[in-house]
């Protein structure tokens, strides 16, 4: 058998099927398009009460009377008395007195007296500058100056009272060993003596300069 035998033959779709498929697909649609449409909102009416609602009426307040209008005086002041004027009489004044001239001269006044200045004394803290005399104790020789072989001569200013005691030594010029020139010194603040100083016949204080010499040859 050939292939031109089995082959089926060809047939063109009729119109009225087709417009037969479009109008059910159309009602199917739009009864698809009525399902989905929302239903209008239904309107409820509101329940009515039958009861009334009482009224009550609320009296109004009692008028308030108006005050008394006040009795207003109007304030009098007391007259004010000035004081008395006090009159003071003007002190007198006694008229200038007025000088005669009767061609006579006034004499001035009489000066007093004034007598001299007497003496004053000579200051007694004012010493003099003098030489005096004195009495020497034995002189001491420092152990530690003898063994170091230290000499030499102390010139020492010496403040002397009214009795003769040295009140105050000073070093003028050293023996140049400081051992030797505190020796001294105190030596003659201790032990030593003076002939005290004179003025006008009395006696006073008076600076005088005294060496003291320590030589080891005297030893």
């Amino acid at each position: 058998m050939s292939s031109a035998s089995l082959a089926v033959p060809c047939r063109t779709p009729d119109r009225v099927h087709i417009a037969a498929l479009s109008a059910a697909l159309a009602l199917n649609l739009a009864v698809l398009l009525l399902a989905l449409r929302p239903l209008p909102p239904s309107f409820l009416d509101a329940p009515r009460s039958s009861a009334a609602i009482p009224l009550h009426w609320i009296p109004a307040p009692p008028k308030t009377p108006d005050p008394p209008p006040l009795d207003v005086k109007p304030l009098t002041r007391a007259p004010v008395q000035a004081p008395p004027a006090t009159h003071v009489a003007p002190p007198a004044v006694a008229p200038p007195a007025v000088a005669v001239d009767d061609g006579r001269l006034a004499l001035p006044p009489a000066m007093p007296a004034i007598a001299p200045p007497a003496p004053t004394p000579a200051a007694a803290s004012e010493p003099v500058e003098t030489s005096l005399g004195y009495r020497t104790a034995p002189l001491k020789f420092p152990a530690t100056a003898i063994r170091r072989h230290m000499h030499g001569t102390v010139l020492l200013r010496v403040l002397v009272d009214e009795q003769g005691k040295p009140l105050d030594v000073v070093i003028e010029r050293s023996s140049g060993h400081e051992l030797l020139d505190r020796s001294a010194r105190e030596q003659v603040l201790a032990s030593w003596l003076f002939q005290p100083a004179t003025v006008d016949g009395r006696h006073v204080r008076a600076w005088a300069r005294v060496p003291v010499s320590f030589d080891l040859r005297e030893l």
